[in-house]
């Protein structure tokens, strides 16, 4: 779909998909970028570039709405966000420079296999609603680790934070599992402010689309995130579970469809 061609079907579109990501990224404290950049290049027929930096700019109104339905709550540990959100830009910088340099193949299949250690460790860590994110000087530590890997990834493959952050934050770091959605869901809004500034200096964005999934997944988001208080811990995991597996298996068909698939140790384009 090109930005100049714009019809009710297309506004209606784009309001369907922020009504699905907002209420996707208040459950599970995602950015929503999982569902609004595939819908947006299938759906839509966007450039994959665009898609991803329309997909960036919606995160931040999402984001914004997100954290303040947790922060009611109390469920957002502002300081261990604030370091993980430092440590990513510096990540992502790292991570964009790797692109040209690795095969890039190679790390989606090691991110699979991530993703599967997550799905099997939350079925057996279940967060206790009490807990909280302390600091101290080693999981201080561990966050600043826990962010220049999350930046790290990002910037070689795209993927969103939250994926990562959310199950970090539960399963190594003992924090429930609303502190850690809230928490990430802080964490998002300055790298995404800072991809957005970038990606409207390479014009990668389109204003209108952006604004239009923003503002109509603001409407839900904050359900999401009541729901996500509602449910039961367990039952929460087990959705956050399917929704990795989701992930995984997007990540695995796009390891599968890639031309380097059948050439093995092939450095990726430069």
């Amino acid at each position: 779909m090109e930005k100049t061609e714009r019809t009710a079907r297309s506004y209606v579109l784009f309001i369907g998909i922020g009504l699905g990501a907002g209420l996707l990224s208040g459950l599970f404290g995602v950015g929503g970028g999982t569902v609004i950049v595939p819908l947006l290049t299938i759906v839509a027929r966007f450039e994959h570039r665009l898609a991803a930096g329309t997909s960036l700019a919606a995160i931040v109104p999402i984001a914004t709405v997100g954290v303040i339905s947790y922060a009611a709550r109390g469920s957002v540990a502002w300081i261990p966000a604030l370091i993980l959100a430092a440590a990513a830009v510096v990540g992502a910088q790292f991570g964009t420079w790797l692109l040209a340099r690795l095969p890039v193949n190679v790390l989606r299949w090691a991110f699979v296999v991530f993703l599967a250690v997550v799905i099997v460790g939350l079925f057996f860590v279940i967060p206790s609603r009490g807990a909280h994110l302390v600091l101290t000087v080693w999981s201080t530590l561990g966050l600043i680790a826990t962010g220049l890997v999350t930046g790290l990834l990002s910037g070689l493959l795209g993927v969103g934070g939250g994926v990562i952050i959310v199950p970090t934050l539960m399963l190594g770091f003992g924090a429930s599992d609303l502190v850690a959605k809230g928490t990430s869901l802080l964490m998002m809004i300055p790298t995404a402010v800072s991809g957005t500034f970038g990606n409207l200096r390479r014009r990668n964005v389109d204003l209108p689309a952006a604004a239009c999934i923003g503002v109509a997944a603001c409407t839900t988001t904050a359900l999401g995130a009541w729901l996500a208080s509602l449910i039961d811990p367990l039952a929460g995991n087990v959705l956050f579970a399917l929704f990795v597996v989701f992930i995984a298996v997007q990540m695995a068909l796009k390891a599968l469809r890639s031309p380097d698939a059948g050439r093995e140790g092939s450095a990726a384009p430069r």
